[in-house]
């Protein structure tokens, strides 16, 4: 009879906080999709906007501090007239790319049911 209270001791391992960074960062509503956006070309905030059904202004402004804050997006005024704002990934932003695209192929082959998970993949 085993101890129920037992388990391994990796078990107990704490999630590294390298990881926890990312999903800090990552775990946020909206913001994959902003460096998504990015990710193809330098956006001015009114076409981040509209790339990116739903979001709110308020939560584009408050996403794209974080990032800029995380050294991942630069933001660029553009004296004009008219005055125009721009936003870049910076190079550790766009070394996101191949993790984002994997995570792309990963969703297409796991999730392309509406988010569900295929029955065949369920085991």
């Amino acid at each position: 009879m085993t101890d129920r209270g037992a388990h391994p001791e990796q078990t107990c391992k704490k999630v590294g906080d390298d990881m926890t960074r990312v999903f800090e960062l990552f775990g946020k509503r909206w913001t994959g999709l902003v460096v998504a956006v990015l990710l193809e070309q330098q956006a001015y905030f009114a076409d981040l906007r509209r790339a990116i059904p739903g979001i709110s202004e308020r939560m584009l402004s408050d996403r794209l501090a974080e990032l800029s804050a995380a050294g991942l997006v630069v933001r660029e005024v553009d004296a004009g007239p008219p005055l125009r704002v721009s936003y870049r990934l910076t190079e550790a932003g766009r070394a996101m790319e191949p993790a984002l695209r994997e995570l792309g192929r990963w969703a297409e082959t796991y999730l392309s049911n509406g988010g569900d998970c295929p029955e065949r993949f369920r085991r």
